[in-house]
This record gives structure tokens, C-alpha cells and sequence, in this order.
């Protein structure tokens, strides 16, 4: 028997492209509820965003790291979107434009009412780099709620995947989530939805 979609899969799977935001005053009515999900160029974010919504190209990818310029909006219903920041700690952009992308995602993270929880992407094999380290203090300094997404974990055998999930565990606040995920396998696909479930409330009417 097949199992049906969770009420957040099937809110998920509605999502749908708006809107790409380049600076901060373009941004759409700060109501409702929005997930954002931030990572390192080329932790595997777009994967994870398209696996999610089980939409095969709803997040563009690419082997070009650092291609996400901007802030993406994907709407899931009226009240709830899906926000994909862009990628960060690329060496090879311009100092610029690096200034730039800071300020979007900081005047982001510290301004919006609507954002009820940031997902914080990282290859499972490369952890917590200085970059990562810094956005997790700067969303915890403002006590936005987090959960740490380690992808790629088909790259490792259980023991080794196991051993990493433990090591960030040990390095953050026990308020963050921390789980290996696979956009290929799919594993981790149901833990990660139960946090979206929470912060969504997917069976609650928010236009009411």
C-alpha cells in the first residue's frame, strides 16, 4: 500500500518560483511564514530544495559554485514561502559582490518577522567552516530557530556518517537540530520534513 504525502509534503510539493530579490527593499509583504535555507557554495542547497518539493528542477543547479546571486522566493501557499539565500564562502567572487550578498542575508535574517526557521546546509564530509560557524552564532544570537542539514551522506558509509552527524552535535547549542540527509537516497527525507511540519503548521489557516 502506498503511504499518502504528510500534509508539509504535499504543501511542499505545491512550491512554486516568485521572485528573485536583489536588494533588501524589493521584498515582498513580511507576512505568513518563511523557511530559508542557507549553505556554502556548493553544499548541495539547490539538491536539497528540489528533493524537498520533489520537483525536479524547481532550484537550478550547478557545477559553477556561487551562482545564486540573490534571494529566491518559491510561494508553497498565500501565507507560507520557501526562501533560498545565496550561496556564501566562494573564494572566487569579488569582494563587492561578497559585501553585497552579506548585507542582503544579514539585513534578511535580522529584519524578518515572517522567518520562522533557517535550515543551514553543509557537505557532511566538510563541516562547519568558518563561514558556516559564523552564520549559526549570527542566527542563534537572534534566536531564529535552526537545523543543521548534513548532505551528500551517501558519500559515506554508516559509521563515518554517524561519526560526523556526532561531531557537529558536540560543537553547537543542543537547540539545533543536527541530521545527515541524501537528495539521491533520500535518506533523512522524513526528519527533515517533521521540522518543516513544526514550523509551517501546515494544518493551521493563516489567512483566517
Amino acid at each position: 500500500m502506498t503511504k499518502s504525502p504528510s500534509p508539509v509534503a504535499k504543501l511542499l510539493r505545491q512550491a512554486r518560483y516568485v521572485d528573485s530579490i536583489h536588494h533588501h527593499a524589493q521584498l515582498p509583504p513580511d507576512v505568513g511564514i518563511e523557511v530559508a535555507i542557507a549553505g556554502r557554495s556548493n553544499a548541495g542547497k539547490s539538491s536539497l530544495i528540489n528533493r524537498l518539493c520533489d520537483q525536479k528542477a524547481l532550484a537550478r543547479t550547478s557545477k559553477t559554485p556561487g551562482r545564486t546571486r540573490q534571494l529566491v522566493f518559491f510561494e508553497l501557499d498565500p501565507m507560507r514561502k520557501l526562501v533560498d539565500l545565496p550561496g556564501y564562502g566562494y573564494a572566487k567572487v569579488s569582494g563587492d559582490l561578497k559585501t553585497h550578498w552579506q548585507g542582503l542575508i544579514q539585513a534578511y535574517l535580522d529584519h524578518r518577522q515572517a522567518l520562522a526557521g533557517l535550515v543551514v546546509v553543509m557537505d557532511i564530509r566538510h563541516p562547519l567552516k568558518d563561514s558556516d560557524k559564523q552564520l549559526i552564532a549570527w542566527a542563534g544570537s537572534r534566536g531564529l530557530p535552526q537545523h543543521l542539514v548534513l548532505t551528500k551522506a551517501d558519500k559515506l558509509g554508516r559509521g563515518a556518517m554517524a561519526k560526523s552527524v556526532a561531531a557537529v552535535r558536540r560543537e553547537i547549542h543542543p537547540s539545533v537540530g543536527v541530521q545527515a540527509f541524501s537528495a539521491t537516497s533520500g535518506l533523512g527525507m522524513d526528519e527533515l520534513l517533521a521540522v518543516f511540519s513544526d514550523w509551517y503548521q501546515p494544518d493551521v489557516d493563516l489567512m483566517s
